[in-house]
C-alpha cells in the first residue's frame, strides 16, 4: 500500500461532479492498460474507481457538486507488480469499520459499490484522514493472464503492451 511522502505517478483532482466521472474511469483504464492489465481487468479497474467516485459524490459529499477529491496512481514495479490507486476527499468522516458492501441476499437496486470494489481489487484499505475526509486505497496485482487480450489472441496483445511501455 502506499508509502508515506511518496508522490505518485499520476494526480488528477477534480470537483464532484458525475459528469467528470468518464473522464477519471479513462485515464484509470488508459494507465492500467500501459501497465500490462488486460481489457477486462482495465475495465474492473476502472469500475472499481467509478464506484469509489460515486460514493464519495453520493455519501460523502451529498451530491453537492463543489467537494474536491483527488486520485493518485502509483505504479508497483517490485514483484509481484500492479497499480495502487488512492483517492483522497474532504467529504464527511466515517468510521472505516463500518463501511461494508450490502448484503447480496437484500436484493434491491444500489448499494452495491463497496462489495464491487472488494470483488475487483486485491487489496482494499478505507482511513479517515488527519485533515477531514477519507482516503481509500486500492491496490491491483498483475497476473500472469494479464499481459494477454483474450479477445486478440494473446501474442499480439503481449507485444503491443511491451511496445507501449
Amino acid at each position: 500500500m502506499a508509502e508515506p511522502l511518496r508522490e505518485p505517478e499520476m494526480r488528477l483532482e477534480m470537483r464532484s461532479k458525475p459528469r467528470l466521472l468518464a473522464a477519471a474511469r479513462a485515464m484509470v483504464g488508459n494507465v492500467a492498460q500501459r501497465l500490462g492489465f488486460n481489457d477486462v481487468e482495465c475495465g474492473q479497474i476502472s469500475l472499481a474507481v467509478d464506484e469509489s467516485l460515486c460514493n464519495i459524490i453520493n455519501h460523502g459529499y451529498d451530491r453537492s457538486p463543489d467537494g474536491r477529491i483527488w486520485i493518485s496512481i502509483f505504479i508497483v514495479d517490485q514483484e509481484p507488480g500492479g497499480i495502487e490507486i488512492v483517492i483522497d476527499d474532504l467529504a464527511r468522516q466515517v468510521d472505516p469499520g463500518t463501511i461494508r458492501g450490502r448484503d447480496l441476499d437484500d436484493i434491491r437496486p444500489g448499494g452495491l459499490g463497496v462489495y464491487i470494489i472488494r470483488e475487483i481489487m486485491d487489496k482494499v484499505e478505507f482511513a479517515c484522514r488527519p485533515e477531514g475526509g477519507m482516503s481509500l486505497t486500492m491496490f491491483k496485482q498483475l497476473s500472469s493472464t494479464s499481459n494477454t487480450d483474450e479477445s486478440s489472441g494473446g501474442d499480439t496483445a503481449q507485444a503491443e503492451t511491451s511496445e507501449r511501455r
